[in-house]
């Protein structure tokens, strides 16, 4: 391999990207809700030697609009817990990263946060987290405790307006993030004795309360579960627009971030490294690795990943829109746009392919061989932790630095 590596994440979700995905030929609709479909994914992912893979979740059920419900039976409604997905899938796999998202506004921390460390004690060390905020008043009346903010359509076209409307929920997503860390980090590595003869199970002496009192909740700890195999599992964050980049200067290893072009990029770069130096944070001593987005339908002739994507479109009704940049095309087209963005300073990239399993064969086995041959993508895992993969180091429990 010549220079540093490329990462590549894989985004998971439902049928694909496409909301007419489930209806592409190839698809299994049928197997949506089963474990052998996810698990067939994740084991095709790690086959291609991705670094990690996401697995979407939300408190609602999906919806054409951003923030709001709607009533379509057109489209996949419904998904599977995300974490506890992820651990059903760990024992399957033996290198890949594991990243569910998990809903921060209305989940407690303390649950969030052994819920993860558990992730990564079941995969021995490829836990990641994707925290998220509820949007959607909507999902508020699940629970009946608050309220959060109705969006408007106007509100949905501006991600700066959003973003400062939801201010207060990445405020307190970083409470989140914050507690979540200091309790990963309340057993210190040494903490389990195990010693039959004497009859001491712990060392008292090394779990430590975090007293954690911020705006929204307190938290006394320590936690239940020890610390993780890998201190501190990573923490992924998705940013459009400023507040979120603050988010993820102050909170994250990973930003995932949403171009659209080779100037877009470098462009959110620096306003991402802009929120890095208005938090404080030292990139020597927590380095954050940055990927950009993209919604991927991939053939081996060219022409055909656009006409499957007009099939598509034409069943919903609508040529697809997304966030993040719409690729169509072959392995070897891709492989030129990845090597163009990654001069702006990219670390890798979240690919979203468009139907399943059609696209994600399409990355593991076109765009994968495709950088391969180039000389910028691994041929096997080197590391045994998604620290590891992305070369970040396991950081030193907080109590011990102190002593």
């Amino acid at each position: 391999m010549t220079g540093s590596p490329l990462h590549l994440a894989v985004a998971l979700d439902g049928a694909g990207w496409h909301p007419a995905a489930w209806r592409a030929e190839g698809a299994r609709p049928g197997a949506l809700f089963t474990a052998a479909y996810w698990a067939d994914l994740v084991t095709e992912a790690e086959r291609g030697l991705i670094d990690f893979v996401t697995l979407e979740d939300a408190l609602g059920q999906q919806s054409a609009a951003f923030h709001r419900p709607d009533d379509r039976i057109d489209q996949v409604r419904g998904s599977l817990d995300a974490v506890l997905l992820a651990a059903r899938l760990a024992p399957l796999t033996r290198h890949i990263g594991l990243v569910p998202t998990t809903n921060v506004t209305h989940t407690e921390p303390f649950h969030l946060a052994i819920g993860i460390a558990t992730l990564d004690h079941a995969s021995r060390g490829r836990a990641g987290w994707r925290p998220q905020i509820s949007a959607r008043a909507a999902d508020a009346a699940h629970f009946g405790r608050r309220t959060t903010p109705q969006l408007t359509d106007d509100d949905v076209r501006d991600s700066e307006l959003i973003a400062a409307r939801l201010r207060p929920l990445f405020e307190e997503a970083i409470d989140v993030v914050q507690v979540a860390r200091r309790l990963w980090d309340s057993w210190e590595d040494d903490a389990e004795i195990r010693d039959t003869a004497t009859g001491r199970f712990i060392d008292r002496d090394k779990l430590h309360h975090i007293d954690f009192e911020g705006a929204h909740f307190s938290v006394r700890g320590p936690s239940i579960t020890p610390r993780p195999p890998q201190g501190q599992p990573l923490v992924v964050s998705l940013a459009h627009a400023s507040t979120p980049y603050e988010f993820a200067a102050r909170s994250s290893d990973v930003v995932q971030v949403t171009p659209h072009d080779l100037a877009g990029a470098k462009a959110i770069l620096g306003q991402v490294d802009e929120a890095m130096e208005k938090a404080g944070r030292d990139v020597q001593g927590w380095p954050l690795r940055t990927f950009a987005e993209l919604v991927v339908f991939l053939d081996k002739e060219p022409g055909a990943a656009s006409r499957r994507k007009a099939r598509l479109d034409d069943l919903d009704g609508a040529e697809l829109a997304s966030d993040a940049k719409i690729f169509t095309g072959t392995p070897g087209d891709l492989a030129d746009l990845l090597l163009d963005w990654r001069t702006a300073g990219f670390d890798g990239f979240r690919l979203r392919p468009g139907t399943l399993p059609h696209d994600l064969t399409g990355i593991t086995r076109g765009l994968v061989p495709e950088l391969q041959r180039r000389g910028v993508f691994r041929t096997a895992y080197e590391a045994g932790t998604l620290r590891g993969h992305l070369g970040l180091p396991r950081p030193i429990n907080r109590h011990r630095r102190a002593c």
